[in-house]
């Protein structure tokens, strides 16, 4: 089922989330107050308007309660942020992430509703993409050109089960490497350890697979 993502502020972290999760196939409203900007993107998202995100009227007619995800993407823009998280969670958005530029504006954006902060100096627009858009990565790295480390949670039909029977490597051309409960640390997967619901791996897999999971 596709996600549908509101990406609210088109700098230039906004503009390559916006362009890599629609064409990760994800539903992509783009919102910026620059007209050049969102006719620039009107061909590489879904939909794209022309808002101002701190005047509080203008957020609302936005439908941001027909979103599952809502990143506010306007790290140096204190005012714009806190209307278009608080505007969000409060139509009842079930995931709203927003990027910040100081521990401060974290803090009071997550007081406001935020469910997640990003940090876009520490990740990239297509890391930042598949995070939100699979229903099970926690976290995404691109070690080289070839293969991808991803942090996740086992998939439902997963639990209960252990590597043997899954046969991930041959039937998804991945390899788990770590395995731990929540709160607790890694370590090596026991290959007669059956995966729980509260646990976490880590994965290793080359990108002409990630096909598979999108």
């Amino acid at each position: 089922m596709k996600k549908s993502v509101a990406v609210l502020g088109l700098g230039k972290y906004g503009r390559s989330l916006t362009e890599n999760l629609y064409r990760m196939g994800a539903d992509v409203l783009a919102v910026d107050c620059n007209e050049e900007l969102v006719d620039e993107y009107a061909s590489k998202c879904t939909s794209a308007v022309c808002a101002n995100l701190a005047n509080e009227d203008e957020v609302l007619q936005l439908g941001l309660k027909n979103m599952d995800i809502v990143v506010s993407a306007m790290g140096r823009n204190l005012a714009p942020s806190i209307m278009s998280v608080a505007v969000a969670k409060e139509q009842g958005v079930p995931f709203v992430v927003a990027k910040s530029s100081s521990e401060r504006m974290s803090s009071i954006l997550l007081k406001v509703g935020a469910d997640k902060i990003l940090d876009p100096e520490g990740e990239g627009g297509m890391r930042s993409a598949r995070i939100l858009i699979s229903n099970s990565f926690k976290d995404f790295f691109e070690l080289d050109e070839n293969m991808y480390m991803i942090e996740m949670e086992p998939k439902k039909d997963w639990i209960g089960k252990n590597l043997i029977e899954l046969q991930l490597r041959h039937k998804m051309n991945v390899n788990v490497v770590a395995i731990r409960e929540k709160g607790k640390l890694w370590h090596f997967v026991d290959p007669k350890e059956a995966f729980t619901k509260d646990c976490q791996i880590l994965i290793v897999m080359e990108k002409k697979h990630m096909k598979k999971w999108q």
